[in-house]
């Protein structure tokens, strides 16, 4: 297999963390960021604790973090809550 191959089943790579999200991941991250509980999030978008939960723990994976506090900071730079 040739290096160019290999390269082009790479996924491509974000130019911003946020940009690897999905649709819903990025509508799950804003609301955390905006300091909204996984429970608040459910209810608001219809989905349970449970899969809001592991939508957050696939966001922190992407982004390469580890708490809601760094997501809300990234995100306050980023300027993404406006």
């Amino acid at each position: 297999m040739s290096l160019a191959v290999a390269v082009g089943a790479l996924p491509p790579s974000a130019a911003d963390p946020h940009d690897a999200l999905s649709d819903r991941e990025y509508q799950v991250f804003r609301m955390l960021a905006m300091g909204k509980t996984v429970k608040d999030i459910g209810e608001e978008l219809f989905l349970s604790p449970q899969t809001v939960s592991t939508h957050r723990f696939r966001i922190l994976h992407k982004m390469g973090m580890t708490t809601n506090a760094e997501l809300i900071q990234y995100a306050i730079q980023a300027g993404l809550l406006t």
